[in-house]
């Protein structure tokens, strides 16, 4: 492998059982250990693509604010569309973006689907995230 590439040495039972991987960069600066602490701490592909994908999602502004709504609520799109001052179509739209992403579940009720927040980590931080960087804080209940 060429000097100038990561080199990359990947056991069969280390991908199966730990997903660890042997790296040495190319250049070595020996000024401290920061090289070696950036590889162990480096997440993997899949996890960074998850967090991506959530970020994507909600870098739409309607879509974080019905995400930002289904964090406190579980509501129809009827009423979603009312609070958003959108037309349900459009609304529905972006509930499907958030839901294939995972952000937010359904369950039907009759005839009327309602949504709300999914009850995962991601969810919680992303949420609480979002409150503190616009400084708002939960509605009180």
């Amino acid at each position: 492998m060429a000097n100038n590439k990561i080199k990359l040495t990947t056991t069969t039972q280390e991908k199966n059982l730990n997903h660890k991987h042997e790296k040495t960069l190319p250049h070595d600066h020996s000024i401290d250990n920061c090289e070696d602490l950036l590889i162990e701490a480096m997440p993997p592909v899949s996890t960074v693509e998850t967090v991506a994908d959530a970020l994507k999602q909600l870098g739409d502004p309607n879509r974080l604010r019905i995400f930002w709504l289904l964090c406190h609520c579980e509501e129809c799109v009827i009423n979603i569309a009312s609070l958003m001052e959108m037309s349900s179509p459009a609304v529905s739209h972006h509930l499907k973006l958030l839901k294939i992403s995972g952000l937010i579940v359904s369950k039907r009720h009759g005839k009327e689907m309602f949504y709300k927040a999914a009850d995962t980590a991601i969810v919680d931080k992303l949420h609480h995230t979002i409150e503190e960087i616009a400084e708002i804080t939960c509605p009180k209940r």
